[in-house]
């Protein structure tokens, strides 16, 4: 399977904020209320947090933006790279877990180790465990130097206002508005007053106003994002870039224009003239002086798409066990409680346990198990089907939760599991696969849990049959030998 945590195009740090939670814990105990007022007042306990945190791993991208050779070096060097304006925003992402939010989002600033500031995005995710609060946080890193240190140009000199323009590593768009100023003028006149319901009646209004946008320059980078190879052939292909899936998003920048909201932002999709998707953070803001005509418009849009991809992958994480593509304990009690809530009338369990996996790790360590766990998370994905899903809850521990599922159709499903691991067996060698396994079926919304634990109770006594059987036949075979 491929290491998403190397592969990710963005910088990944997974660290150890279970000391932390510890220091947290003993600050509520002691009366803190406001953690962001409290570790402003003494830096000194900003320090003392940064201290807390373990770093487990970090990738080859974060190796990359730091400019450090090895993991080894960066951990060495922690202290170059947390400094000066950096606990400020360290600061606001401490107050966000101490609130319970599960993560932080925040934008800071950090050292590379030859001095360079980086801005930083930053994005963090806590992975559930219950037995250890904290002990592993995924934190995924965007750069936004470039777009800062430009926007700090741009604040900081008119005069270097063109080349700003062209150099911006941001894609920039100047538009003529003018003649959606006067259509809405129009409506306004005709006494349109709900203009969302307006549009949702004459949906054509919305292609109207796409044909009447006039472009009047992009910067470099714009060619560079959109693929394409001049400004003319960009503007020809305008229906490449905004497709079908771009005319909600770009209703929504009418709406605000309507309700004269002159500067709005939001994420759209748009596509390069080669077909690929983009995800783009766009700001609109109408230029200084032409509040009344639109007749000058600055777009920028971000390109976003490797944050995307990185916050699809953290969600991944959060829901399923990479190892087996399963879904894992954190998702599966979240669906046990929907389930509760929603009072579902019929839900069948499965509870599996690996026969084996002590022997495959006693024999042949831990890369052995491993590929025994894989082997049946490749079983369950391809035996269980929607609305039911299969989650790892342990070391060795499965659940398969079913539905609407009774128990004629329950006992289908594991039947179904026993084939697929007999064909799994004939196309691997070495240790087999082997499963023991208890089913239960809930007609009572309020006995989910008990469900369960009959299911758990038919695992033992299956899991204590197939070792008492395992144990006669080493008896018998060991006899004939002597």
């Amino acid at each position: 399977m491929p290491d998403f945590f190397e592969a990710t195009p963005m910088a990944l740090w997974l660290e150890d904020y279970s000391a932390l939670h510890a220091q947290f814990e003993r600050w509520r105990a002691e009366g803190v209320t406001d953690l962001r007022a409290w570790l402003l007042q003494d830096r000194d306990r900003l320090r003392h947090c940064a201290g807390l945190i373990r770093i487990l791993r970090v990738n080859r991208q974060a190796l990359s933006l730091f400019g450090a050779r090895s993991q080894p070096e960066l951990m060495d060097r922690l202290a170059e790279v947390l400094r000066d304006d950096t606990f400020e925003g360290l600061a606001a992402e401490l107050n966000q877990l101490w609130l319970g939010q599960g993560g932080f989002q925040s934008q800071t600033v950090n050292y590379a180790l030859d001095g360079r500031r980086l801005d930083l995005s930053l994005k963090a995710v806590v992975l559930a465990d219950e037995q250890r609060p904290w002990d592993r946080v995924l934190v995924a890193m965007e750069d936004v130097t470039p777009l800062q240190e430009a926007r700090r140009r741009a604040q900081a000199s008119e005069r270097d206002a063109r080349e700003f323009f062209q150099q911006a590593p941001v894609s920039l768009w100047v538009e003529d508005f003018s003649a959606i100023k006067r259509l809405f003028d129009e409506l306004r006149g005709q006494d349109i007053s709900d203009f969302r319901t307006f549009l949702d009646v004459h949906p054509d209004f919305i292609d109207r106003c796409l044909q009447e946008v006039r472009i009047i320059d992009v910067n470099d980078y714009t060619l560079t994002l959109f693929k394409a190879e001049s400004r003319d052939q960009l503007i020809e292909r305008m229906n490449d870039v905004f497709r079908e899936e771009s005319r909600a998003s770009f209703a929504e920048q009418l709406i605000d224009l309507w309700h004269d909201r002159l500067f709005h932002q939001r994420e759209v999709q748009n596509h390069t003239l080669e077909g690929d998707l983009l995800h783009i953070h766009l700001q609109l803001s109408v230029f200084q002086g032409h509040e009344d005509d639109w007749g000058l418009v600055l777009v920028s849009l971000t390109d976003i798409t490797a944050r995307k991809k990185a916050e699809a992958y953290l969600e991944y994480l959060g829901k399923h066990d990479v190892l087996t593509q399963l879904k894992n304990r954190s998702y599966f009690v979240d669906e046990l409680g929907r389930l509760q809530r929603k009072r579902a009338p019929l839900v069948s369990f499965i509870a599996l346990d690996l026969n084996n996996l002590k022997q495959a790790n006693d024999e042949g360590g831990h890369a052995v198990g491993d590929d025994l766990l894989r082997r049946f998370g490749e079983v369950l994905n391809k035996a269980i089907d929607r609305p039911g899903q299969a989650a790892r809850i342990g070391g060795d521990e499965f659940v398969v939760i079913l539905p609407g599922y009774d128990e004629t159709a329950s006992r289908k499903v594991l039947d179904n599991i026993h084939s697929l691991i007999e064909l799994n067996n004939q196309y691997y060698g070495g240790i087999p696969l082997s499963v023991s396994a208890g089913e239960a079926t809930c007609r009572d919304p309020a006995a989910l849990e008990q469900a369960l634990k009959d299911a758990d109770h038919a695992l033992y006594e299956d899991k204590r049959r197939y070792y008492s059987t395992h144990e006669r036949r080493q008896g018998s075979a060991g006899r004939a030998e002597s």
